[in-house]
């Protein structure tokens, strides 16, 4: 397949606190220095855009030295934490805005969705908006008349249509704008995380959308999520952003592995002794028969340590293990058949007994923690207060149960007989 979209050094620098670059002086010297015929000589200094720590410099780089090539029909998936210069990359691919340094080369039209009602007029109807999107792309009036009972059947917003846009929820105008951007037949469709404020029926026909473009039609896709579920079911590569750099590009798997691994690691033990909490876990562990990496055959055990503040509020603690952005199961711990933990004072521990063998398969796993009343409240919420991996010796002859590879979640193991 050849490439229709390659990107070259990519770098983005802003100034924090300012605009463009800031002040007078600094727009002279970067114009002495171009008609000379130098560098900018700002572009020597600054910093990775690391949220989590306070620079000196009041220059960062929202994207540094950013090289990636896509092909014709691919799904590009864009994985990293908040702050790591996804939104950036596809703002700039999208010819939002340009890049301080380097080269973004493209073949045919794109169509991006990067914001709620990004590009459309909101004094204008959903019908009018639809014409205005398609002209953008290039398109006819005929080409677009053609498509657009498809449009509107697809957006849900048939009702509305004629009524100016900017009386639409944040969902109506998020399901129109997608089905602009995806049946006016761009060649590269850019569609950030923004598909996260329509409801799970419109998530799910979008995603099978973005299929039926790839895999139906050749065009390629671009598509930012914090959904890994989704990501893994329409992707066929990934890169992963840190800190405004590339820093893996490979498989959808192995992608969301590293991203795990690299950006969303936290402690292996929580402290937390707020007494403003009626129960607050203060610890959590992981007992198992290996350090570091886990056997498929090895027993596992959760040992959670937690504060009672104020009893009898009713509070329960659930525990839920997370593998590349799903929810494999949530359980509640209970001591005796009794979900309630808060039954007297005092800072108590307690460890699991029977997790069973055999269920998970090789990979990268994390473990949350949720504090509140069933059903009802969640007063402590601690995602990925442990994590862990798992690996698949060679030694076990059902290897191909517990494989990465292999589709599904678990792995189960199961004995047969064979009736005579």
């Amino acid at each position: 397949m050849s490439v229709i979209l390659r990107a070259e050094n990519i770098s983005k620098q802003y100034r924090l606190g300012l605009v463009g670059t800031g002040t007078i002086s600094h727009d002279l010297n970067r114009w002495w220095h171009k008609v000379r015929g130098k560098d900018d000589p700002f572009l020597k200094i600054g910093e990775v855009n690391d949220r989590s720590t306070k620079g000196e410099s009041d220059y960062v780089w929202a994207l540094k030295d950013i090289n990636f090539e896509v092909k014709r029909g691919e799904v590009l998936g864009v994985i990293g934490k908040n702050g790591a210069g996804k939104s950036t990359l596809l703002k700039i691919l999208s010819r939002v805005t340009s890049p301080t340094t380097g080269e973004i080369k493209t073949k045919g039209r794109i169509a991006s969705l990067l914001e709620v009602g990004t590009g459309f007029h909101p004094e204008m109807t959903g019908r009018e908006n639809i014409y205005l999107n398609g002209a953008i792309l290039g398109m006819t009036k005929a080409e677009i008349r053609s498509k657009i009972d498809e449009i509107i059947d697809f957006s849900g917003c048939e009702r509305y249509i004629d009524t100016p846009v900017k009386r639409y929820s944040s969902g109506m105008t998020v399901r129109l704008a997608f089905a602009v951007a995806a049946h006016l037949e761009p060649d590269i469709l850019v569609v950030d995380e923004v598909l996260a404020v329509g409801d799970a029926e419109f998530q799910k026909k979008a995603i099978g959308k973005m299929q039926d473009i790839s895999k139906g039609d050749g065009r390629t896709v671009l598509f930012v999520s914090h959904n890994m579920g989704s990501l893994q079911r329409i992707c066929t590569r990934a890169l992963l952003l840190e800190n405004g750099e590339l820093v893996y590009e490979g498989s959808v798997e192995n992608t969301i592995e590293k991203y795990i691994k690299h950006g969303e690691r936290n402690s292996k033990t929580l402290i937390n002794n707020d007494l403003n909490l009626p129960l607050c876990v203060t610890g959590a562990e992981l007992i198992s028969d290996s350090k570091g990496v886990i056997d498929v055959e090895d027993d596992i055990k959760f040992k959670i340590t937690y504060k009672v503040n104020k009893a009898d509020c009713e509070n329960s603690i659930a525990i839920r293990l997370v593998r590349n952005g799903t929810i494999l199961f949530t359980d509640f711990v209970k001591i005796n058949d009794e979900y309630c933990l808060d039954k007297q004072l005092g800072s108590f521990q307690v460890i699991s007994k029977n997790f069973p063998k055999r269920l998970l398969k090789s990979g990268s796993y994390s473990v949350d923690i949720h504090v509140g009343i069933i059903k009802k409240q969640v007063i402590q919420r601690v995602d990925g207060v442990l994590d862990f991996d798992v690996e698949l010796s060679s030694k076990h002859g059902y290897n191909s149960s517990f494989s990465k590879d292999r589709p599904g979640v678990i792995g189960v193991n199961i004995d047969w007989d064979l009736m005579l």
